[in-house]
């Protein structure tokens, strides 16, 4: 049984600090997925765990949201050896572009390098119903929620725990007046 967590630190993935996440929320433990994504052996390994974890569904393809579920979605895409797409954020909403499209009843794998609230998640979920394809579940490497955030589908992670987040106002770190980095690909 591999050590994923141990994987993150050794490829320099797990970071500790003060960070401001995607979600707006702040914490002491950083997941930069794109560090340990570098390694194909890794993607591969993430991958294999997501596509075990869906075998017995049918999927047609896999979507990610755009930048940090591309790589495992590509990755989960080819070893399932279906199409494989992503979303893009315009004009704050997530949405299908370069000509990608989902047609109604095609069943679709999201997949997502790390959830705390799931937002992105959910609004790639959203973008999959409006466009009357199915959504089979939800795949992802790190759930820094300790399983609490759930997407009323099948879900599975490759390393679930409890990397306690905190509302800016809330933060132990910023009464303390630590500086902050924000390392994550939105820069609002």
């Amino acid at each position: 049984m591999e050590d994923y967590q141990q994987i993150f630190r050794e490829t320099g993935a797990l970071h500790e600090g003060h960070f401001k996440l995607t979600s707006g929320l702040h914490s002491a433990v950083y997941f930069q997925c794109a560090l340990v994504l570098q390694y194909p052996r890794y993607a591969s390994l993430f991958a294999e765990k997501i596509v075990a974890a869906f075998k017995g569904s049918k999927i047609d393809t896999v979507i990610s949201p755009a930048v940090g579920g591309i790589v495992i979605g590509q990755e989960v895409g080819r070893q399932l050896g279906v199409k494989t797409i992503f979303s893009e954020r315009q004009d704050n909403l997530m949405k299908l572009r370069r000509g990608f499209i989902l047609t109604p009843g095609e069943k679709v794998l999201v997949c997502e390098d790390v959830v705390t609230t799931g937002g992105s998640v959910f609004e790639v979920i959203e973008l999959v119903k409006n466009a009357e394809a199915k959504v089979v579940g939800v795949g992802f490497i790190v759930d820094r929620s300790g399983g609490k955030v759930r997407f009323g589908v099948e879900q599975h992670a490759v390393l679930e725990l409890n990397a306690e987040s905190f509302k800016p106002e809330d933060c132990p770190m910023c009464a303390r007046k630590l500086p902050i980095e924000k390392p994550g690909s939105r820069k609002e």
